[in-house]
């Protein structure tokens, strides 16, 4: 199939491409990588692919919430991706998770619409690829960042805060709340790819006060080094 907003030829994608739903951030990223192109604009879906110590890396703009993200990683299975990685933020739901710190998750509770669309309703548990949290959790020991392990929730309304939602599913465990995660995990699964995620946590779930712009760059910044390192080692 011909992708539709992804408007890319497979040569122009990376084996191992970042997701990450802000364009901005796509753009960012590509200044971490050594002589990147654009491949796509199209939609405003910004792709680039560039390198790091000479291994080829991609980075692609998915925008927000698990349809555009699902719809995203279908087309870089179509041009050739083996290997995805969310690169976003999201909300802490664990008191020792602070604004600031990282999180790289194991699985994603399907809280979705999208998770269920592609499961046909079945009950799964979508998990992120065990060499790629790997990676991820080495590069982020490598870089000495503040990085927590485990499960996270994946909603699709950003403003609707329902009541005690974060203490009923921190006492399940769920590290952070975000919002494309478990579809890229099954889509991944479906289409033979494997996938991992890394968060910043930028406020507490069920809180729309985040962190003030400097400090959450800055944050943003040590996770895309700590992305791309694990790109090169997954390569």
């Amino acid at each position: 199939m011909t992708p539709l907003h992804v408007r890319a030829k497979p040569d122009d994608v990376a084996p191992v491409a970042l997701l990450v739903g802000d364009p901005g951030r796509a753009t960012r990223t590509a200044e971490f990588l050594d002589g990147a192109r654009c491949y796509n604009e199209h939609r405003g879906l910004l792709g680039y692919t560039g390198a790091c110590r000479g291994v080829r890396v991609s980075v692609q703009t998915t925008g927000m919430g698990c349809p555009s993200a699902a719809i995203v990683c279908e087309e870089m299975a179509m041009l050739g991706a083996r290997v995805v990685i969310r690169m976003g933020t999201c909300g802490a739901a664990q008191p020792r998770v602070a604004p600031g710190d990282l999180v790289i998750a194991t699985a994603a509770c399907p809280l979705d619409g999208t998770t269920l669309e592609y499961t046909g309703g079945d009950r799964t548990a979508p998990a992120a690829t065990f060499r790629v949290v790997t990676a991820l959790v080495e590069a982020a020991r490598a870089a000495s960042a503040t990085h927590h392990v485990g499960v996270i929730a994946t909603e699709d309304a950003l403003y609707a805060v329902r009541e005690a939602w974060h203490e009923r599913w921190r006492a399940r465990g769920v590290l952070a709340q975000e919002m494309e995660a478990s579809a890229i995990f099954t889509v991944a699964a479906l289409r033979g790819m494997e996938a991992g995620c890394i968060l910043v946590a930028s406020n507490r779930a069920g809180e729309h006060e985040r962190m003030p712009d400097e400090r959450l760059a800055l944050a943003v910044d040590r996770m895309i080094g700590i992305g791309i390192e694990a790109a090169v080692a997954l390569s």
